[in-house]
């Protein structure tokens, strides 16, 4: 069967598009993703349908279905790097946090030479995924398919409250709804999990591309979603003097490779896998290309540059045994986001803390960890995160090998910038000020790191945060879009691949820059403007 269009990648875009050019019955369309499928809700596994499971230690996640990537967050220093392989991709994996980015990160796109992105181009887009249970008017979605409600303040934690005070009496803004295009201070996350509007948020699920959109596309006949079927190439028809054009690619399902045959490719798999698979198929870089003796299809020099995340430090603090038990194993739920000091960049900073459960055994930094913890060994932590959330400085992806099964190269080149080392800086002494207000005296007892060694001076600090700086699990930027006279950029503003026929990118990988805030519901923004953009031509 020849597809009308084959979707590679389930995720917050993939799974988005999938579902809504499946809207017209007289469109055919296959899905495929690498990981496990599951045919209805209640088949996902607990820590996949209800977000309060996350478990996240430094990235590493071994009861999470994912990729299980490792690259370097500068020089020769390791990270994991979890990213969903499952149905639903990294939105069935990740905290829910439903924040937007600033309307300048969009309209910066729109500068750039991509003026269908610019914040007033896709403001219906994010409208039109969420639901939100707390505010309605022009800057908010009343009527999607993904519900977005903020933790009430009698639901914080102690260590919640605490934050908030001590944010309040530091000159920091009150912000009740972080989504508003003029949002700036510290108050609630907006959150895209249904256990906020049930008595226990345990029994909520998370609204994943999957529980929100593909759950009710199953039964549809021109619709085809294949779980564990790897994309090992794109293959392309070629001649002289015209560009390339895609019209199919090679699969391996269980043992087998198979060619499946579409009209139009959308590549979905996420910032790290869409430019692996360029790369993989011979569009990129002429150079590293003849490294792995791979065709050339296309010469790319921007496919796997530009990589972008948020820089993270985790200041951590033992809490005391008095806190109550039943705050742990829930993701965050308010947050502090405010302008660097000599900063053009307006919220250029973002702080969350959130008591966690941890094993007293481990020498890991904590990016994220909800689990409620079961053994005598678990300790409690406050763990904070304090963000750079517009970096100045950029990473790379490479091929490692030809073959797809080896993981590529991955180097952030975290703090390589001196403005980000300085704003990182401020946003870690501005942490252990927070800590400092008498809210927190209650329920903290000690600093385990940074130690006082470490902030001994200047360099003993940034040598600290160089040594362990954590992404933010916001990957993107590595296919960027931008217009043919930037020579950097992989695809137009309507997700096509530049001097490629047939082949159109949808994920985070496109993104001009990262936005500020986490990725997930831009993400879904992302599927949501692609899917319009194609249905309009």
């Amino acid at each position: 069967m020849n597809y009308n269009y084959i979707v590679i990648g389930s995720g917050a875009s993939g799974g988005i598009i999938a579902s809504r050019l499946s809207e017209d019955p007289n469109i055919s369309v296959i899905l495929l993703e690498a990981g496990n499928d599951y045919q209805t809700i209640d088949d996902l596994p607990e820590n996949i349908k209800k977000g309060s499971a996350l478990n996240l230690p430094d990235g590493l996640s071994e009861n999470i279905q994912n990729w299980n990537y490792t690259g370097f967050r500068n020089k020769d220093n390791t990270i994991d790097i979890p990213r969903g392989k499952i149905i639903g991709g990294s939105s069935s994996i990740n905290g829910q946090i439903f924040l937007r980015g600033m309307p300048e990160d969009y309209d910066d796109w729109a500068n750039k030479g991509n003026d269908l992105w610019s914040y007033k181009n896709i403001l219906n887009s994010f409208n039109r995924i969420e639901n939100d249970l707390d505010f309605s008017g022009d800057f908010h979605g009343n009527k999607g398919k993904v519900p977005v409600k903020r933790f009430p303040r009698e639901k914080w934690s102690p260590t919640d409250n605490a934050f908030y005070e001590s944010a309040i009496k530091m000159g920091f803004p009150d912000c009740p709804d972080q989504n508003n295009p003029d949002a700036t201070g510290v108050g609630p996350v907006p959150m895209n999990n249904t256990g906020l509007s049930l008595k226990n948020f345990r029994d909520g699920l998370r609204m994943s591309s999957n529980i929100a959109y593909l759950s009710e596309t199953r039964e549809r006949l021109n619709l085809t979603i294949r779980g564990n079927s790897l994309v090992k190439k794109i293959l392309f028809h070629t001649k002289k003097n015209s560009d390339p054009k895609a019209y199919g690619v090679l699969v391996q399902s269980g043992e087998k490779n198979f060619i499946i045959n579409g009209e139009n490719i959308i590549l979905s798999a996420g910032a790290i896998g869409s430019p692996h698979l360029l790369l993989l198929s011979g569009i990129g870089p002429k150079e590293q290309l003849n490294q792995f003796d791979i065709e050339l299809i296309k010469d790319l020099p921007g496919v796997g540059k530009n990589l972008r995340d948020h820089p993270t430090v985790l200041p951590q603090y033992k809490l005391s045994e008095d806190i109550p038990k039943d705050w742990f194993g829930i993701t965050d739920r308010i947050c502090l986001r405010y302008t660097a000091k000599g900063s053009h960049l307006r919220n250029d900073m973002i702080i969350f803390a959130n008591a966690v459960v941890a094993p007293r055994t481990t020498t890991k930094q904590y990016a994220h960890y909800y689990g409620a913890g079961n053994s005598n060994n678990d300790e409690m932590l406050l763990i904070w995160r304090a963000r750079v959330n517009l970096a100045k400085g950029s990473g790379e992806i490479k091929l490692n090998s030809k073959n797809p099964n080896v993981q590529p190269y991955i180097n952030y080149n975290f703090l390589e910038e001196e403005f980000d080392r300085k704003r990182l800086r401020e946003a870690l002494e501005i942490t252990l000020n927070l800590v400092e207000h008498p809210s927190y005296k209650k329920w903290i007892t000690e600093r385990i790191t940074p130690t006082k060694e470490h902030l001994r001076n200047e360099n003993s600090i940034e040598k600290w945060m160089i040594e362990n700086v954590c992404h933010g699990h916001h990957i993107s930027g590595t296919c960027k879009m931008g217009p043919t006279s930037d020579k950097m950029a992989v695809v137009n503003q309507y997700g096509k691949v530049h001097g490629v026929d047939g082949l159109t990118i949808a994920d985070t990988s496109i993104m001009v820059n990262c936005i500020r805030a986490n990725t997930n519901v831009t993400a879904m923004m992302i599927g949501e403007r692609i899917s319009e953009l194609i249905l309009q031509e």
